[in-house]
């Protein structure tokens, strides 16, 4: 995707508003796969460092890619080489924080799991524009912000339009879990262990030993411990205990259904 406009928008701000941050996100993103890399983060820093101090900067400067290595380690927080969305916050603070406002709100993985819970009222793996709204509504009261109307609309068409990439109109967890600060996502730590639907309901059968469609919380501990086993994975049983309280969150009284389940560990949900 071309960048329509030579100079970056509103990188000139101490503060941009959520709608200028979707700017600057979108322009650098180039290929809208949800990260600023490679010569993305290049362009990114050298604009940034352009509107900060006012005058040109010289990529091949070994200066340049000092102050950059430098930057990466102040605000690339899971070491990835690469600045995701949530990490673009820390960068660039929008007037209305709302990124922000939201981990004041969900601040772990366990109580994400939990809102997603609430939100997700049909249960379809999904929250769409309407849970969207009411998910907004309660985050702004809890975090006492003040809202109108007009703004809470215009909240979630910014969330959407942040987060839906394939522009459905609905919020995949994966997709919401973005708002999570990275050390808290712990949907990334399941990235490489993704399972097909077809190895997902053969594994599900296994561990659902009675056949009444959930399992609980001492079977995902076995059913977590495999999967790190077959992926070759270290297991950390600090981190596994977090893990597995994150998704018996979405359990019903400590049963875990086959579809909530589904929506962590498949690329896919079932619907």
């Amino acid at each position: 995707m071309a960048n329509k406009a030579q100079q970056p928008p509103h990188l000139h701000l101490a503060e941009v508003t959520a709608s200028q941050f979707l700017d600057i996100w979108k322009h650098f993103d180039a290929d809208g796969n949800g990260y600023i890399e490679g010569k993305e983060l290049e362009n990114f820093f050298r604009e940034l460092e352009m509107a900060r101090r006012g005058a040109g900067v010289d990529p091949s400067n070994p200066t340049f890619r000092e102050k950059m290595k430098e930057f990466m380690q102040k605000f690339d927080k899971n070491k990835d080489g690469r600045i995701e969305m949530s990490e673009l916050a820390q960068i660039l603070p929008t007037e209305e924080n709302f990124l922000l406002c939201f981990r004041q709100f969900v601040s772990s993985s366990a109580e994400f799991m939990a809102a997603w819970r609430r939100y997700d009222t049909d249960r379809s793996g999904y929250i769409e524009a309407n849970e969207l709204k009411g998910f907004l509504s309660d985050l702004l009261e809890k975090a006492n912000r003040h809202y109108d109307d007009q703004k809470l609309q215009e909240y979630t068409q910014t969330i959407l339009r942040m987060f839906d990439l394939n522009g459905d109109g609905k919020l995949g967890l994966s997709e919401m879990a973005r708002l999570l600060p990275v050390q808290e996502n712990f949907l990334l730590k399941f990235q490489g262990v993704k399972l097909t639907t077809e190895q997902f309901n053969a594994i599900f059968t296994y561990y659902d030993k009675d056949g009444n469609g959930y399992i609980d919380e001492q079977e995902l501990d076995a059913l977590l411990r495999d999967l790190y086993q077959t992926n070759k994975k270290e297991v950390d049983v600090k981190n596994l205990t977090g893990y597995k309280q994150s998704i018996m969150s979405l359990s019903d009284g400590g049963k875990l259904y086959r579809g909530e389940l589904e929506i962590v560990l498949c690329r896919e949900p079932i619907v």
